[in-house]
């Protein structure tokens, strides 16, 4: 599979600040001993706590590590005690921000209404979106994860502006898979992969181009057969990112993969 590819490590609500700065500044540290990675062909970015955004950006100043928020709100300003809005995270460097990761929709109640408001948000204020789409374990069960991540996508992303897809990531995070210790099979993953990939392609052909990279309990240890599925470009790395050794092992899987891809 060809195309740019992504790996972002979110760190949720861990690290204190010095933490957050050994970590950065570990992961590029790493990430020089790399041979296969290419930064103009897998894109990484770290998401720190909001508190860390400015000492992280200073961490990995001078090299190809993006900055990437966790979340935005959906208002450019206003009366909201405790949100952090699109542009205030542009005005730090932020590059990319994730909306409508699967623990804000359950912990925060937000709806796909929300999430196509925070994406629109972003991309007025400059920042491209990384939008979240996944499916609850009984979801799957049922049979229906595919019309649920569907409604999810449309809701998100169906009807944008043709320009606004080259400036889209999407992340497939199966929720029964996150923070479980429990993975979707790398089959089961390029299946859904490939399924969100032809839903995208039915919104135009510049949605046709948008990457899916995959979000689950990624570890080093599964990161090989997952990057080679078609239709998986990169990886969204929770857990495994808090230790800069694990996170540059995916980094280098997903960058080795590609290069393979280059080569066939």
């Amino acid at each position: 599979m060809g195309g740019r590819r992504y790996v972002t490590g979110n760190w949720k609500m861990h690290t204190s600040r010095a933490e957050a700065v050994a970590l950065a500044s570990g992961v590029v540290a790493q990430l020089q001993q790399v041979p296969a990675w290419d930064p103009d062909v897998v894109r990484v970015g770290l998401a720190p706590p909001f508190p860390f955004l400015e000492a992280v950006r200073d961490a990995v100043a001078g090299h190809p590590v993006e900055l990437v928020a966790q979340d935005c709100h959906a208002e450019p300003r206003g009366a909201f005690t405790g949100w952090v809005s699109a542009p205030m995270l542009a005005s730090v460097g932020v590059r990319r921000v994730i909306v409508g990761h699967s623990e804000r929709r359950q912990h925060a109640g937000e709806d796909d209404a929300l999430v196509r408001r925070k994406l629109e948000a972003a991309l007025e204020a400059g920042l491209d979106p990384v939008v979240c789409v996944g499916e609850q374990l009984a979801e799957r069960d049922a049979g229906r994860h595919e019309a649920v991540v569907e409604a999810q996508a449309r809701g998100a992303l169906e009807g944008l502006d043709p320009a606004a897809y080259a400036r889209v990531v999407v992340a497939y995070e199966p929720v029964w898979a996150i923070g479980t210790g429990r993975t979707a099979t790398p089959e089961q993953a390029g299946t859904m992969h490939r399924f969100i990939g032809g839903l995208l392609a039915s919104f135009g052909p510049q949605a046709a181009g948008v990457p899916v990279i995959y979000g689950g309990s990624v570890k080093p240890d599964n990161i090989d057969g997952l990057a080679r599925q078609d239709g998986i470009a990169g990886a969204l790395v929770g857990g495994a990112s808090l230790e800069a050794g694990s996170f540059v092992q995916i980094v280098r899987g997903v960058a080795e993969q590609a290069r393979a891809g280059a080569r066939s």
